[in-house]
């Protein structure tokens, strides 16, 4: 009986303190643990978790997502600096390298690290998401001018321009389905969809939400549709429903929000990057990401 209402105690304890509310933001790693250029974070199969820039920029880190701890999994060469992560259905890491304007190629068990897709015309690949064929699709912003492209990098690396009359295009995410692209535009606060056809290629574009103040940085999808988008300089994540509606606004302990991730047991608790404190916070959701 004893041990029981010790368990109870705890369990109420945790609750009190905000140890297992939902919605609510807590340090994953400490601050300064990466350079200001904290960004894409990303799951391989095996449940690690990748984000760029740890300790100094121009690295990749393994982070434990359980205590926080990490260390660096690869280094990039020639001064190259990455920006987002996914992984290609083979298991490979795939990098933005903005500085480079390439998607760089990690083999997961070598580490070696090779070109993938290069085009003079990439302003600075910035964020990007991946289709269940392989498909990659990229948000490139050009800060200074203050417009971007969106592109599709197909399976063997050649890069298709999908649309080169964006504002500063920055987060990108497809919807469950994989028919809907959202790309927000950074400067502008618009958030765009598209819909997307069975060899990748975007039509229609409309018009899915915009913000009077603040702005964007990384977005991702729920398994159920929802688009939850980092509110760059507020420090919040805003979820906004299938139809650009927001039903809810989280609030971080920073505000330089760059990008989120989904993971957990359950695929329901999302990590985000915070460039202003150099760190990793993450907080428990009432749904799953997409495709976990």
């Amino acid at each position: 009986m004893k041990s029981i209402l010790t368990t109870l105690l705890s369990l109420v304890t945790a609750a009190v303190f905000g140890q297992n509310l939902p919605f609510t933001a807590r340090d994953l790693t400490k601050e300064n643990m990466f350079s200001t250029n904290i960004e894409g974070p990303n799951f391989d199969k095996a449940g690690r978790l990748f984000v760029v820039n740890f300790k100094q920029d121009g690295t990749v880190g393994l982070i434990s997502p359980h205590t926080g701890r990490g260390n660096v999994f690869v280094t990039l060469p020639d001064s190259s600096i990455a920006n987002s992560i996914v992984f290609d259905r083979n298991g490979n890491m795939l990098l933005a390298d903005f500085v480079g304007h390439n998607i760089l190629k990690v083999n997961m068990k070598t580490r070696d690290i090779t070109v993938f897709c290069h085009s003079d015309q990439f302003n600075q690949p910035n964020d990007f998401c991946i289709n269940e064929k392989g498909q990659l699709f990229a948000s490139d912003p050009s800060w200074k001018n203050g417009t971007g492209q969106i592109w599709r990098i197909d399976p063997n690396g050649t890069p298709t321009l999908l649309d080169g009359n964006m504002g500063t295009t920055n987060g990108i995410c497809l919807s469950p389905d994989e028919k809907t692209l959202y790309v927000n535009e950074s400067v502008q606060r618009k958030i765009w969809k598209f819909a997307v056809d069975a060899e990748g290629n975007i039509s229609n574009k409309k018009l899915f939400a915009e913000f009077p103040d603040f702005g964007f940085d990384g977005m991702k999808c729920d398994r159920e549709g929802n688009v939850y988008v980092t509110r760059y300089g507020k420090g919040t994540i805003a979820v906004l429903t299938p139809e650009g509606e927001v039903f809810r606004e989280i609030p971080l302990k920073g505000k330089s929000c760059s990008n989120l991730v989904f993971g957990g047991h359950d695929g329901k608790t999302i990590f985000v990057t915070l460039q202003d404190r150099k760190c990793m916070e993450f907080f428990r959701n009432d749904i799953a990401g997409k495709g976990l």
